[in-house]
């Protein structure tokens, strides 16, 4: 009762004359009471309405939503289906939350090994793609000996020995011909950087 009279008190400036103050005392008292009693009568099937919804965790601060905004409507003093008004309301509260979840935007982490590719890694693919067009330029301008050579160096991954055995050429001329492979393609790729 100490809530009520605190409020009186705050609202008794506001009173014009002793039949109007006594009005909004009796109005305020009123108000606490039918509140007090509805959550007294209806809590329980409120919460079951709610359970079967969104399960029985949820119900629960469900149901102190619906309270709350049954405490500040005008309607809760002339209440004939109080469990229906408060079904009503535990109604709109399930319709809000589930326009706000459709409207919500969903983020998904990012895996940087599995997602697309970002705005680099497609400038890196296309510095790759322009540069191995040069590089098959420059090796199409050497000799074809030095080509074949340079290729089973470094595409095949074969060693100067296997070179000089399966080719039938000196150890020498192997060093030779990737030398001079390696000279022309460091002068003709030496713009890409």
């Amino acid at each position: 009762m100490t809530q009520i009279a605190a409020e009186i008190r705050h609202q008794s400036p506001q009173c014009v004359g002793p039949v109007y103050c006594a009005a909004k005392v009796s109005r305020t008292v009123g108000r606490h009471r039918t509140l007090d009693r509805l959550y007294r009568e209806e809590r329980t099937g409120l919460i079951a309405y709610l359970a079967r919804r969104v399960g029985s965790e949820r119900a629960h601060d469900l149901a102190q939503d619906v309270f709350l905004r049954a405490a500040t409507s005008r309607q809760l003093t002339e209440l004939v289906n109080p469990a229906g008004f408060l079904r009503r309301i535990a109604l709109n509260l399930l319709v809000d939350e589930a326009r706000r979840q459709k409207c919500r935007v969903r983020t998904q982490p990012l895996l940087e090994d599995a997602d697309a590719p970002s705005r680099a890694a497609q400038e890196d693919a296309v510095h790759v793609r322009e540069a191995r067009q040069a590089l098959e330029i420059a090796l199409g301008e050497l000799p074809q000996k030095t080509a074949r050579i340079f290729a089973m160096n470094r595409i095949e991954k074969k060693s100067y020995q296997q070179i000089h055995l399966e080719l039938g050429i000196a150890l020498p001329t192997v060093d030779y011909h990737m030398m001079k492979a390696l000279a022309h393609l460091r002068q003709a790729l030496g713009h890409i950087s």
